[in-house]
């Protein structure tokens, strides 16, 4: 694993790993994802890659070690719950090489909840693996865990959303990424294409991006431009918008927005 950037204009990267059956079946509708490539974004970490795999334990071992190798953060969703198909806890486990232990402050929680001892299915969510601390939980039920450089969520969106809070404070993250947008209208990706292109080369540490739209408004693009150093993103819509009007572009602007 790379470690951590921090503020000093390098990259601090980060990977998904959506957990479950019921999302790669079609029966559930994944919204965590763009939930946390927004949240990452703010506190300056890049997302770089997402996956999506079953409920199957050596599948998500798999992933699980493929990505935290690879990247500085990873944050898993789903497949914490009381049921025998929520093995997240028992991958990650397995992944650090650790056991689980029941944590007694879950335990103290659900107690407390419940006014009574937990059952066996409840008692499954008080499980986390030795070594790893806890992700508050300020919505309803359990916490979530992280050990070494994974956390592991709900996958529940409200409840994953509530989890992310106690998250951020515990990334070092780098620059943050900032973001503008030039719209053209009335133009296609063939006119546009060879001075964003020009622009792209002059700036090799920015991100442009060229989005299309077409509808009964006319069509045209949304050229997104991102980087950490605000002088040079301005400078480089400046360029862009020139460039653009040079091409012969009648219609371009800077998205305020």
């Amino acid at each position: 694993m790379g470690s951590p950037a921090g503020k000093d204009g390098q990259a601090v990267t980060a990977a998904v790993l959506i957990i479950g059956d019921e999302i790669l079946s079609g029966r559930t509708q994944d919204t965590n994802l763009r939930d946390i490539a927004l949240y990452l974004g703010v506190h300056g970490v890049d997302l770089m890659e997402a996956r999506t795999v079953s409920d199957v334990h050596e599948e998500i071992i798999a992933a699980l070690d493929a990505l935290r190798t690879r990247y500085d953060y990873v944050i898993t969703t789903g497949g914490i719950g009381p049921t025998h198909d929520d093995i997240t806890a028992d991958a990650v486990a397995a992944a650090f090489g650790v056991e689980l232990y029941e944590h007694p402050d879950i335990i103290a929680m659900m107690t407390a909840r419940w006014g009574a001892e937990p059952n066996a299915a409840r008692r499954r969510m008080a499980r986390v693996p030795v070594g790893g601390d806890l992700v508050k939980n300020p919505v309803q039920g359990p916490p979530g865990f992280t050990i070494g450089n994974v956390f592991v969520l709900a996958g529940v969106p409200q409840i994953m959303r509530g989890m992310l809070e106690d998250v951020g404070h515990r990334l070092k993250g780098g620059a943050v990424v900032l973001s503008r947008t030039v719209r053209v209208e009335g133009s296609g990706e063939g006119v546009i294409a060879a001075p964003l292109e020009a622009v792209a080369k002059a700036h090799p540490d920015m991100s442009l991006g060229s989005y299309p739209f077409y509808g009964d408004g006319g069509y045209g693009s949304n050229l997104v431009l991102r980087g950490r150093d605000a002088d040079e993103l301005q400078a480089t819509v400046t360029e862009l918008i020139a460039a653009l009007e040079a091409a012969g572009v009648a219609k371009v602007a800077e998205l305020t927005i």
